[in-house]
């Protein structure tokens, strides 16, 4: 399995997530891998290298469920501010980007500061830089 078409190795930032979210995460990986095998096999590899933390530990500058996420596409330039949701509450014209698309994916458990690089529906490898983290808002 290769998610990245180059042969150069890429080190990959380090990635938090609140540990009560995993299960369902995992969940969703699992009921794509018929419609969309190779992104849930990149979801589950993200969550396979994530550090678990209690939802009180989580920083504030740490993407999960809910959170606002200002990025740059490193390849384009482009800056773009979404709010990272589940998939039953995706809405592009509010900016609520899918933890199950590419960018998502790419966006879960990332810090403010952090690269990381993508691969797009198109198979097109592109970076982003995560530039401000807002936390989600307290339910």
């Amino acid at each position: 399995m290769n998610t990245t078409p180059t042969t150069e190795r890429v080190r990959l930032p380090k990635i938090i997530l609140d540990k009560t979210l995993i299960n369902r995460l995992e969940s969703l990986a699992t009921s794509m891998m018929r419609r969309s095998p190779e992104l849930a096999e990149r979801l589950l590899e993200e969550l396979g290298r994530a550090k678990l933390v209690a939802p009180e530990k989580l920083r504030s500058d740490i993407v999960t469920i809910g959170s606002a996420v200002t990025y740059r596409d490193l390849t384009s330039d482009r800056v773009q501010t979404v709010v990272l949701s589940y998939p039953e509450d995706e809405d592009i014209d509010q900016r609520r980007i899918s933890v199950l698309t590419p960018v998502g994916i790419a966006l879960l458990g990332l810090g403010a500061g952090a690269t990381i690089p993508w691969l797009t529906r198109g198979d097109e490898t592109r970076r982003l830089e995560v530039l401000a983290v807002t936390p989600p808002s307290p339910d």
